[in-house]
């Protein structure tokens, strides 16, 4: 079976971490999950989470593997491919649905934000906005329409606190 390429550096590839984490203490457990959510994984079952396959995140999720072991907890950090195009399709939909949401979030954010009337407001709000946009375009492994409308958001936001801002009052 020939499927596309999902990553430029390693076609049909994915890095898959399998762990298990002792319940107590929570602390290790919490940061762990934090992390991964941080990543973008896709999660196939219990303790079993994925991600496209490149350097960075084999990087990434072997940096997770070490916490899981300094917890007391078993992390295998393995590489591997789908057996089929619906298994490869249904993981990089759901990666993208995710990412998704994430960019829709911003559009929002960015929508409500231009109605504040104070400029600095405005302007602290765009730059927690674009800091966002950067942290998840790092986990965005496939394009997402919505990344466009919350460039475009973002965009009007900071065109709009530019004009307010040359307005002498």
């Amino acid at each position: 079976m020939d499927l596309e390429s999902t990553s430029d550096e390693r076609p049909d590839e994915w890095v898959m971490l399998v762990y298990r984490i002792p319940r107590e203490p929570s602390t290790p457990r919490i940061a762990v999950w934090r992390k991964l959510r941080k990543y973008g994984v896709f999660q196939l079952a219990d303790g079993v989470v994925v991600l496209p396959a490149s350097p960075r995140t084999r990087e990434q999720l072997d940096w997770v593997a070490e916490e899981v072991v300094e917890a007391g907890g078993q992390a295998e950090v393995w590489t591997a491919a789908p057996t089929t195009r619906d298994q490869r399709d249904r993981m990089r939909a759901k990666l993208s649905a995710d990412r998704g949401a994430e960019y829709d979030e911003i559009t929002d954010a960015a929508e409500v934000a231009r109605a504040l009337p104070d400029p600095a407001g405005r302007a602290k709000k765009l730059a927690q906005l674009r800091r966002r946009m950067r942290e998840i375009d790092k986990r965005t492994f496939f394009p997402t329409a919505p990344r466009d409308g919350a460039e475009a958001a973002l965009t009007e936001l900071a065109a709009g606190h530019t004009v307010e801002a040359q307005v002498p009052r």
